[in-house]
């Protein structure tokens, strides 16, 4: 049985508790979950968290909202230096109950590095309350990123998803997945949507975009990544990698 990750200053009374740790490449955390959400940062590397209801990657100036009591896996890529704050639950009410992956801006990235020095104990009253209280604000209006892949509940569908998440191919089509389950075209793409919220081309797009977005923290040249991906080449890579993240993937490529 999955256990809840024991965190040494869960007693402590404060709506926020800034820790930060630090992770060699590869490193993973097991499946766990905390009381509290956490707003998962990673100062450098690139994290993919994992939960029974879908995958999310963040990657540099981007963090996951974790909701309080999700079960959760985290995998490091890279060297991966995490800024990690705890929520009291019924704080930060504004980020919701699903995981998401958020923006980071400057002044959130600066917070959170502040927030990490600050003792848990911290006097409310005073400066390191003033930090927190600022940090938990812009968690709060901080910008939700679209870079998820939620897994359906559908037995056969969830199969063909994870077993899909372990190959993404922007070349799969929808005829072939319909095919596969023994459905026609037009019920398939209404049960994918009705499963995962998503059309089939998004959900795709995001699988690959999850998939490519390590390997380029790993520092695999974006041409072998687009191929691999089963795209024409690195341009139309490059052209659905910008319009979904808004920079182009050598922005994220290892220096």
């Amino acid at each position: 049985m999955m256990d809840f990750y024991p965190d040494a200053n869960d007693h402590v009374a404060r709506p926020l508790v800034a820790i930060g740790h630090d992770y060699p490449d590869s490193y993973e955390l097991a499946e766990h979950r905390h009381r509290r959400s956490q707003f998962l940062y990673a100062a450098t590397g690139v994290m993919a968290v994992s939960t029974p209801n879908g995958a999310w990657v963040a990657p540099p100036e981007r963090a996951v909202w974790i909701p309080a009591g999700t079960p959760h896996s985290v995998r490091m890529v890279g060297a991966v230096q995490t800024r990690s704050v705890l929520v009291e639950p019924g704080e930060c009410a504004g980020r919701g109950g699903e995981c998401q992956v958020v923006g980071v801006s400057s002044l959130l990235r600066q917070l959170l590095g502040a927030a990490a020095e600050v003792p848990p104990e911290y006097e409310v009253a005073g400066r390191d309350g003033l930090v927190m209280r600022l940090l938990m604000a812009e968690i709060e209006r901080a910008p939700s990123i679209p870079l998820a892949v939620p897994f359906p509940t559908h037995a056969a569908l969830a199969r063909r998803c994870h077993e899909f998440l372990e190959r993404p191919s922007a070349a799969t089509t929808i005829d072939e997945w319909a095919g596969a389950m023994a459905i026609n075209r037009r019920s398939f793409t209404r049960l994918f949507r009705r499963e995962t919220g998503m059309s089939f081309a998004e959900w795709r797009q995001q699988a690959c975009l999850s998939a490519a977005l390590p390997k380029l923290a790993a520092g695999e040249a974006i041409t072998s990544i687009a191929y691999d991906l089963g795209y024409d080449g690195p341009g139309n890579f490059s052209t659905m990698f910008k319009r979904i993240l808004g920079v182009a993937p050598s922005r994220y490529l290892k220096p």
